[in-house]
């Protein structure tokens, strides 16, 4: 049984369970965080495993490898966000949030400033991310994953040549470990987080070209796991921009079911 409890001060001031479901309701619901449940795979059981294996095993370490403890929890929490993403699925930002913290601590040792740098906004920018993806549209609904417009996507082009060209004089004076690349990267980066938070599919075609680039820097730097992760995220992308496109044209097909 429900309990219940029931007050009269100069009339009736009546709570119960009952009476507050609706507000436990949207706190639950608050962040968004409830989907609709998905079958477990082989797959997806076998890379949670992995992940803890993996945790664990640093945190012992039984690895073989040197590897950073640090880089070895960028590497899992980053493997699952992107993951998430690609799958549309909105724990990609708290999960998303948490990997950035790792990697602001990670590229602060190899000296890579500008990706420490956009760790940071990559932290600050997650949270407002998260925001949107649950309230962006009408109403303070979901957003739906839509395709950015021409006038868009030119500012966020130019945007991304400008902060490039900008962030390479910086890396020079301060004296970056690569200052060109990882100007590169951290703009091209930026500009596929703006379009992620916008839940606009044309996110992948940046980040996939941030990534190209990414691999081979990370394993220069001797960051070897980092740059496995971004073999893993490319593939990631490259799978997140097709389900992103399926989805969007069951929206715009005049034929589509809504669930």
């Amino acid at each position: 049984m429900r309990s219940a409890y029931r007050a009269s001060v100069t009339g009736t001031v009546t709570w119960s369970a009952e009476s507050v479901t609706p507000t436990v309701t949207r706190v639950t619901n608050m962040l968004n965080l409830r989907q609709r449940p998905r079958r477990p795979t082989l797959l997806g059981l076998l890379a949670g495993l992995g992940s803890v294996g993996l945790v664990v095993a640093s945190w012992q370490s039984w690895l073989m490898l040197p590897l950073d403890r640090t880089e070895v929890l960028a590497f899992v929490t980053g493997a699952w966000s992107v993951w998430l993403a690609a799958r549309n699925n909105v724990w990609t930002w708290p999960i998303g949030v948490l990997n950035s913290a790792f990697f602001v601590v990670l590229f602060w040792d190899a000296r890579l400033f500008f990706d420490m740098g956009l760790n940071v906004f990559y932290v600050l920018s997650g949270l407002w991310g998260w925001w949107v993806w649950a309230f962006g549209a009408e109403r303070r609904t979901p957003q739906p994953i839509c395709s950015v417009g021409r006038r868009e996507g030119g500012l966020v082009l130019m945007a991304v040549l400008g902060l490039s060209l900008g962030m390479w004089q910086g890396g020079l004076f301060i004296d970056d470990a690569a200052p060109l690349l990882d100007a590169l990267t951290t703009a091209l980066s930026i500009g596929a987080q703006w379009l992620l938070m916008r839940r606009l599919l044309d996110n992948w075609y940046l980040w996939i070209a941030a990534d190209v680039i990414y691999i081979p820097l990370y394993a220069y730097k001797g960051l070897p796991l980092t740059a496995v992760l971004y073999v893993i995220f490319l593939l990631m992308c490259l799978r997140g921009l097709a389900e992103w496109r399926a989805i969007l044209q069951r929206r715009r097909s005049p034929l589509a079911v809504v669930a």
